[in-house]
């Protein structure tokens, strides 16, 4: 593997850079979308669940407890579930946009996945 392939592929597995990277996606997304009183409204939650996940996921790496750590990490789950409600939400306004609006909302979905194997309790902590 080249040192850029490496590079990209690590990029995959870091969390602070993935979600920074996915809250940009939806911003340059957004600025896409044509401006109507739906859209407008849509693009106001979409922009705020999605890009909440980043920075709640820095403060949980900043947490000072587990508790916090799993707190936070919880915030981070639901910002991303609430980010594919908006998702759908936007494919259903803007029909010729759903290919574009999939491709964000599978992202969303792999990181509430992440994000639910992160704080699932082990069985060795029961």
């Amino acid at each position: 593997m080249t040192k850029e392939a490496q590079k990209r592929h690590n990029k995959i597995y870091d969390l602070e850079e993935r979600t920074g990277v996915f809250g940009e996606d939806v911003i340059v997304f957004v600025k896409t979308l044509s401006h109507d009183r739906i859209n407008d409204e849509l693009d106001r939650q979409l922009i705020r669940s999605g890009t909440s996940i980043g920075a709640n996921y820095m403060e949980a790496d900043g947490a000072v407890s587990k508790k916090d750590f799993r707190h936070k990490i919880s915030l981070c789950k639901k910002e991303a579930k609430e980010t594919k409600h908006w998702m759908r939400m936007i494919a259903k306004a803007n029909p010729n946009r759903k290919k574009e609006c999939k491709k964000l909302w599978q992202e969303a979905h792999e990181l509430t996945l992440i994000f639910s194997s992160i704080i699932k309790p082990s069985k060795q902590g029961k």
